[in-house]
């Protein structure tokens, strides 16, 4: 079991692109808070820090046409939860965070939240293992594809609005979107919200921290399927 672990974190770390010479430092940030006292909180909220100021500095020089405003709404898009998922199931991430026995057992590996918060705790640990100059020249490599794929029509819409607009353009009813299932304590709920549209035969389930956010989630997922199918 432990040598399978080892296989796997060494491909994760050729995926990323950066290899760790203090190797707890990768342990605690794939440790989520229910498996372990030692868990990847505090390196998530250095990690986020560091994100932030690596995008930054991306996009300025990627796009130096773009005014303060879009730079803003572009950085908001590629660090929000979502990006950070789809990034981390990238990199196969959900197969080594380690997690509690409740948390397994409630799909915790597939999350968004823990898995886009592991992944900003992995930039974390390598800025500490090493800098702020290779943590950003990691942050550019995963972001490459989607620095050179925007699109500036949809930058700086939420995937509600985006749902909304094409919908519209299509002449078709509005999504309608239910709470499925609402877990945990009031103070740290997650939401499964389901997105409905009845004239495609839609039906998507997005998970968040808050109801706004699972149906941020949900619509993404319906908003792709919709434009892909029809």
């Amino acid at each position: 079991m432990q040598n399978n672990r080892k296989s796997l974190l060494a491909i994760f770390c050729k995926r990323l692109g950066y290899q760790f010479t203090q190797c707890e430092l990768l342990n605690e940030a794939l440790t989520h808070r229910s498996y372990s006292a030692a868990h990847n909180e505090r390196l998530e909220f250095l990690g986020d820090s560091v994100l932030n100021c690596a995008i930054a500095g991306l996009i300025y020089k990627h796009f130096p046409e773009l005014t303060e405003g879009h730079l803003s709404r572009l950085r908001a898009n590629f660090v929000n939860q979502q990006a950070l998922c789809d990034l981390a199931l990238n990199l196969e991430l959900d197969q080594l965070i380690r997690l509690g026995e409740g948390e397994l057992r409630s799909g915790g590996c597939s999350r968004p939240s823990i898995l886009a918060n592991a992944l900003e705790a992995v930039l974390g640990a390598i800025y500490l293992d090493s800098d702020f100059v290779k943590a950003e020249a990691v942050i550019a490599t995963l972001y490459s594809s989607m620095l050179d794929n925007i699109d500036f029509k949809t930058q700086g819409k939420d995937p509600k609005t985006l749902l909304q607009e094409f919908l519209q353009s299509q002449k078709i009813a509005l999504p309608e979107y239910s709470v499925v299932t609402t877990v945990g304590k009031a103070h740290k709920q997650q939401f499964k919200v389901e997105c409905i549209i009845p004239m495609f035969n839609i039906r998507t389930i997005g998970e968040g921290t808050s109801r706004r956010s699972a149906e941020q989630a949900a619509a993404k997922l319906a908003y792709e399927e919709a434009c892909l199918n029809h």
